[in-house]
């Protein structure tokens, strides 16, 4: 019914931190690399961006769970939006809901998002590991 709402939320506050450490200028870290006697520049991905991956992942589950809804007439274009709010019995269904399978989800993309991190970081490391071992 409304479990959309949930992600949506996190997606909102996700993108609102993203922007401000953007705003404050954070720089990506520059890493030389030492590959076959060249010397190459390298950056890390920077945080912000790691953090733009949880919200595109949140942004779109909202969008897609927010259009099946859309098609199955349980969000709708006239207030109040969404159907079950209009009868209090359905209002307390909606609002178990979102806080079971709502939460759910969005603790779900979350914990994807954190083996994302886990995985680039362990390349990033292994990128690295040559260099410090030749020095």
């Amino acid at each position: 019914m409304a479990c959309f709402l949930v992600p949506a939320t996190e997606a909102v506050v996700a993108t609102l931190v993203r922007k401000a450490m953007e705003a404050k200028g954070v720089k990506p870290e520059k890493v030389k690399l030492n590959r076959d006697g060249k010397t190459e520049t390298a950056e890390k991905l920077p945080f912000t961006h790691k953090l733009k991956w949880l919200t595109n992942l949140l942004w779109g589950g909202s969008a897609l769970l927010a259009f099946e809804h859309v098609w199955h007439g349980e969000v709708v274009p006239w207030f109040p939006f969404l159907t079950a709010a209009a009868d209090p019995a359905d209002a307390a269904e909606m609002l178990h809901e979102m806080s079971t399978v709502g939460v759910t989800m969005a603790v779900l993309i979350t914990v994807v998002w954190l083996g994302m991190l886990a995985v680039s970081g362990a390349l990033e490391n292994r990128a690295l590991k040559p260099q410090a071992a030749k020095n």
